[in-house]
Formats: structure tokens, sequence, C-alpha cells
């Protein structure tokens, strides 16, 4: 089921007015008033996670950017698990997210945006992408990452951050604060100009 941020939706050119950086936004943020409760900046998806700390942490990253997260079964964990909870702390209660059987389900349910799988498998670098509002962000299990069917039905829109060649790739949490942050810092001038599909001033907060 999904578990809703609470307050009313606001308009992100807004909302982010009254911060004259991106630290600001974050420091300040408060939860019952979002970036937007029906259509989040971005969508974060973890394809069968197994380790429940790291699923905890990219739940807290999730509520800091006003990301959905979506969590693709089977988990490796039970979702009431302590581990999650202490990774996720008391940001849990204000995270967006939502549980699907299996990658049909996850298409099914999935807003129309734009999908980019991260692989270790991928000469793309994330640097190199314009986000958009409303991308999917797609993770693998800490331990087998994405399968191989996903990635090559998907392969032009796979990317790679990049690493040492003594690191075969970052930790899962690590992955996706460094993609949604570098999504989110793309983003944030553009809710500033009220461009890129963010709602203008003018709609009703």
């Amino acid at each position: 089921s999904a578990c809703k941020i609470e307050g009313g939706p606001s308009t992100a050119r807004h909302f982010v007015a009254q911060y004259e950086s991106l630290s600001d936004l974050v420091v300040h943020l408060n939860p019952k008033q979002p970036l937007s409760t029906e259509t989040p900046w971005l969508h974060v998806v973890l394809y069968q996670p197994e380790i429940p700390h790291n699923t905890g942490s990219v739940g807290r990253t999730c509520v800091a950017l006003g990301a959905k997260l979506w969590l693709v079964r089977p988990l490796g964990f039970q979702i009431d698990d302590r581990n999650l909870k202490r990774s996720g702390l008391d940001y849990w209660v204000h995270l967006n997210w939502q549980i699907v059987d299996d990658w049909q389900d996850l298409n099914s349910k999935l807003p129309e945006g734009r999908l980019w799988l991260f692989t270790k498998h991928s000469e793309r670098n994330y640097l190199d992408v314009e986000f958009q509002l409303g991308d999917i962000m797609v993770f693998g299990s800490e331990s087998s990452g994405l399968p191989d069917k996903l990635r090559e039905a998907a392969a032009d829109r796979c990317l790679r951050i990049p690493t040492r060649p003594e690191v075969r790739s970052l930790n899962l949490s690590n992955s996706v604060a460094v993609a949604g942050y570098e999504a989110f810092r793309q983003l944030l001038p553009r809710a500033r100009e009220g461009l890129a599909g963010f709602p203008s001033s003018s709609a009703s907060s």
C-alpha cells in the first residue's frame, strides 16, 4: 500500500523561491509543505532490494528530495524490519512510497515518465543526461543489480555512475543519493523559473 506525504500540494516555484540555495532548501524542507503530493519531482525504484538499512536510507533521501519510492518484490526483508526503521529514522512516516509485486505491476502503476536504469554495465555517464520533472530512476539489488532482460530492453536508457577501477560499484543508498541530487540540482533552477513542467506561480497553493 502507498503512504502519502502529509499536507496539501504547493507549487514548486512558490516553494523554492524562499530559499537561496539547494542546501537551504534541503535543510529547511518541511514535510508538511511538500513539493507536491500528487506529482513528485522524481520517482526512485528499487528492484528487489535485499538490505533493509539501504532501503531505509533511500527512503530518507526520497523524503529530502520530494521523490516517490517504489519497491519491487520480492524484498529481502519485512517492511517493518527494525533496521529499515532505524535507517529511515522518523522520516519514514513522511515518505511517499508504494510496493509492487513485480516489474509488470510496476509498469502498470507508474505514471508517464522517462525511465533511467542505473547499472555498472552501461558506458553512458549519468552526468551527460538532462533530467526532467517526473523522471524515473531504477536501481537493482545489492548483490545482482538489474537483470539482463531489463537492461537489454532499455539499452538506450542505461546510465552509469563512474568509479575508479578498484571499485565495482557504489553502495545502493549512495547511488540513489548521487543520482537523485544531480537531478535535483538540475531541476531546482527550472522550478524557480517556472519551466520544465513545473506549475506556474499563479497556480493555487
